[in-house]
């Protein structure tokens, strides 16, 4: 834990210091190397060093990969550095793909971020597994999720991301929007359709989906949690009928709920076990946002100077929708506008 707070605090000083295209960069990687925590992989110095450098624009990503590539070439810092070669790699891996715009909503872009992510680190990089397997958790008292057979992976990701893709957050609030995100993240990962890095691989993809929203995601949550985030997974899709055990989504909302708006639920690992007794494992959200009004939201907190026409962009909606999102949000009292059109401000209220 000592190691994991040294690295955050050092990219943390990028964040509040740093211009903001560094503090964007910096903001990547904490994410990018926070996912390494879901296996309890721990990144080497020469990574943070090298992410610096990246960070103050002084080296492109490439440069990154080739410099984590070159340093695990050298015999002697493989065998000091092992444990972290993985973590470097795979880090590095995650910053490129979440700096990128691109996404296709697809069975493809999952298997290809896989693919990404892990080539040259697992075998079966980018295959999807042809046999079955389980898992024991701690938090289970080292019994298993079942996943799904390895003969239908394919069609029940094709399902899912069809059911998704099908699927309207309109007039939704932002508690029914994250009730529904949850659950749709914790089939794609109970579908299991890796050997290996499937948590990783769902929560890059998840990601990328949630910024086609027009979310600015709160890296220090998947940075910080990301543990607790595999742990929420594992209680999303677990039943045990003999111990009156059900799945249980309400740890991955509260996780979704501080990723996507300002609450700052506790997100312990412990609270997961299935032997943990608290009443504040229960989650309620009183936000009764739409996903795209806490979207707007968000945005204009980060910039009250906002344009519409730039918002659309983020939120990957027409200027009239947005024109039209925004009046109605006028209307409720959610924001207002002040000082006129051309010199004015957004101000959430």
């Amino acid at each position: 834990m000592d190691k994991y707070k040294n690295w955050n605090r050092e990219l943390s000083e990028y964040i509040k210091q740093g211009e903001l295209k560094s503090s964007e960069k910096a903001k990547t990687w904490e994410t990018a190397i926070g996912l390494q925590d879901v296996d309890r992989l721990k990144p080497s110095k020469y990574l943070i060093e090298t992410a610096k450098e990246h960070i103050e624009g002084n080296i492109d990503i490439d440069e990154v990969k080739k410099r984590i590539d070159e340093y695990y070439k050298i015999e002697n810092n493989r065998k000091i550095e092992n444990d972290s070669e993985e973590a470097d790699k795979v880090s590095v891996r995650i910053a490129e793909i979440l700096s990128e715009n691109s996404f296709n909503f697809n069975v493809f872009e999952l298997i290809n971020i896989h693919s990404r992510l892990f080539k040259g680190i697992y075998k079966e990089a980018g295959k999807i597994r042809d046999y079955n397997f389980t898992k024991k958790e701690w938090i289970l008292n080292e019994d298993t999720v079942i996943y799904s057979s390895f003969e239908t992976i394919r069609d029940t990701l094709e399902y899912d991301l069809e059911q998704e893709r099908n699927f309207s957050y309109k007039d939704l609030s932002l508690e029914e929007s994250i009730k529904h995100i949850a659950r749709f993240t914790s089939n794609i990962w109970q579908v299991h359709p890796f050997c290996e890095g499937n948590t990783r691989t769902t929560a890059v993809f998840i990601i990328k989906y949630l910024r086609t929203f027009g979310f600015d995601i709160n890296d220090d949550v998947f940075a910080e949690n990301s543990w607790y985030f595999r742990n929420a997974l594992v209680r999303a899709n677990y039943k045990n009928f003999e111990k009156n055990i059900f799945e249980n989504t309400t740890f991955l909302e509260k996780f979704f709920s501080n990723l996507l708006s300002d609450t700052k639920y506790e997100l312990k690992n412990r609270y997961t076990h299935i032997d943990f007794k608290q009443e504040k494992n229960i989650v309620t959200l009183n936000n009764k946002y739409t996903l795209e009004e806490q979207a707007i939201i968000n945005i204009i907190n980060n910039n009250e100077n906002i344009k519409q026409e730039e918002i659309a962009k983020l939120i990957n909606k027409s200027l009239r929708t947005v024109k039209t999102i925004m009046k109605e949000m006028q209307e409720k009292g959610i924001i207002k506008r002040s000082n006129g059109k051309k010199n004015g401000k957004w101000i959430v209220l």
